[in-house]
């Protein structure tokens, strides 16, 4: 009987190791309207998993050691845009970013996104971003009626020319990566202008030209000065920079 239960574990695998939690100091840009004239830095000491995401960090200090700690988060896998925040001075999403891509041998530095009117810790005010938004009129417009009882059609080609700009979630991240956006709150930001791209580009939409002007403004496309950093930051993966020289160059040409 022995010898049997030998064999039978001899071909076993052998046991996972056990996951090592570890020690991450995060520094935390806090603010308090109602205590601080500043905002102020806070550190934070956390266990770890290196599969766990900034997110969770945020969750366990609120959680386990302050619960005046404030920031936004909602779905929690990168879709709704409510958790966007500058991680190690890059703007990242909390949930996306996880532990084990950062340097853990130093602090992680975690502050509010730049250029909008900051509220409490990583929380900001998104109004002036979301009036930028709707001013470019990011709804589908068209005074031709679809054939009755039935959809508008589209080829394959006409929905791969604005395919990329369909993907953004509105975290913001793009436009508060934008120096132009920190130093002239009036800019409309990369974010409005890929959603104008959206529909200017879309050949079921009758409005393009009403956006190219709107954006064919000293507050608008012509305040880009291509540095690239709202493409590095979308979690999306958007060609922002890109996209907005197509709407440059359709302004040039007087339609998409």
């Amino acid at each position: 009987m022995a010898t049997a239960v030998a064999d039978a574990t001899a071909g076993a695998p052998a046991p996972e190791a056990p996951i090592e939690a570890f020690t991450v100091t995060l520094i935390i840009r806090r603010f308090d309207p109602d205590v601080d004239d500043e905002p102020r830095w806070q550190d934070f000491d956390v266990q770890m998993f290196a599969t766990d995401r900034i997110l969770d960090a945020l969750h366990k200090i609120k959680w386990e050691q302050d619960g005046s700690l404030t920031f936004r988060r909602s779905c929690a896998h990168g879709i709704c845009g409510s958790d966007a925040m500058r991680i190690n001075g890059r703007n990242r999403l909390a949930c996306k970013t996880l532990i084990k891509d950062l340097d853990i041998t130093k602090p992680i530095y975690v502050e509010a996104i730049k250029g909008l009117p900051l509220e409490k810790d990583l929380i900001v005010d998104m109004e002036p971003f979301f009036a930028s938004y709707r001013e470019v009129q990011p709804f589908l417009q068209s005074a031709t009626e679809p054939p009755k009882d039935k959809e508008r059609v589209q080829s394959v080609a006409d929905r791969a020319r604005f395919d990329d700009t369909t993907k953004c979630i509105l975290c913001a991240a793009c436009t508060s990566s934008c120096p132009v956006f920190w130093t002239d709150g009036q800019y409309f930001g990369p974010a409005a202008i890929v959603n104008a791209h959206r529909f200017i580009f879309d050949s079921r939409d009758e409005a393009a030209s009403t956006r190219l002007d709107i954006l064919n403004d000293k507050e608008g496309v012509w305040r880009c000065r291509t540095t690239f950093n709202c493409t590095d930051a979308c979690p999306r993966g958007i060609q922002v920079t890109q996209a907005i020289a197509e709407v440059k160059q359709a302004i040039m040409r007087g339609k998409p």
